[in-house]
């Protein structure tokens, strides 16, 4: 088996020689090739020369270079995307490092479930401070974090943070949207990924032996990054989506509202938290159906 492992980064310059350093040492089934590409994303900090230094490096793996000027991570998705060999393609995001099984994990999953397209185990990693996440503070750190169990599973989605699919999906669906995901709207250019591969028939599973351990950034903690998050999903949703407007979002808008004020009142607090999530995704869903809206012609 070839894999090609596809690190789309930008301006996360510790970030990505974190993940780097930890391919390093990831186990490796035998007569399984690994190339490791790596697309710069229009950074502007050290990033660039980081990785020209990570390049001239002896490593274990082949580490290939690309720069996508065009800013968008799925811009740098399709870049790696095009310059891929393996005949599966792992992706992860910039800001986790792998669990050292986890190369393993994608592997040997294709060879014992009949799954075509993988989504391993996301689990929150350690701060800047090298501290590992507090039980008790899960929702404040907003990361995505996967996990199905201890069993293999047919799922419905992938998420982009650790996710491998081969390579004849890849050439039946086509190119992630450029419309979506961090750097333009924001996200959801794996959910859209995955809807079609469902629409090409294809079977999602998930592995619990493939694991990246994603990192805590201060600047993603508390309610703001939170409201802003779940605002640009909703966002986001609504250039792939077309759901009824009178009849399913204004009418879920409106009940999320209502439950919000009743879990306030009653002092369910966590309940209150999720549903301010709801709430501003529902909002950002009408507003960039507003934003995206198409112009009316003008008459003569």
């Amino acid at each position: 088996m070839h894999i090609s492992v596809i690190i789309p980064t930008r301006n996360r310059a510790q970030s990505v020689k974190a993940l780097l350093d930890s391919l390093e040492v990831a186990a490796c089934p035998e007569r399984v090739v690994v190339e490791v590409l790596v697309v710069n994303n229009a950074s502007t900090d050290e990033t660039t020369e980081l990785l020209t230094s990570e390049s001239a490096k002896r490593r274990r793996f082949s580490l290939r270079i690309l720069e996508e000027t065009r800013l968008g991570k799925a811009h740098a998705l399709n870049l790696g995307l095009a310059n891929a060999g393996g005949e599966v393609v792992l992706i992860v995001d910039d800001d986790v490092t792998v669990d050292q099984m986890c190369l393993t994990g994608h592997a040997e999953a294709y060879g014992e479930t009949e799954f075509v397209a993988i989504q391993g185990r996301v689990l929150p990693g350690k701060d800047t401070e090298g501290q590992t996440a507090d039980p008790k503070r899960m929702r404040e750190y907003n990361i995505p974090i996967v996990d199905y169990g201890i069993e293999f599973r047919e799922i419905r989605g992938l998420t982009g943070t650790n996710m491998s699919f081969k390579r004849e999906v890849f050439e039946r669906v086509g190119f992630f949207d450029p419309r979506l995901g961090p750097g333009t709207a924001g996200f959801s250019e794996d959910t859209e990924f995955s809807m079609r591969i469902r629409k090409a028939g294809f079977k999602i599973g998930y592995t619990p032996h493939a694991i990246v351990y994603h990192e805590l950034n201060p600047e993603r903690y508390g309610r703001e990054y939170y409201h802003d998050m779940k605002y640009r999903k909703g966002v986001s949703r609504s250039i792939y989506r077309n759901d009824p407007i009178v009849f399913r979002v204004v009418p879920d808008l409106v009940a999320n509202c209502i439950r919000y004020c009743l879990y306030r009142l009653l002092g369910k607090t966590a309940k209150a938290y999720k549903t301010e999530g709801r709430i501003m995704k529902y909002w950002g869903y009408l507003m960039g159906k507003i934003q995206h809206r198409p112009k009316s012609k003008s008459t003569a």
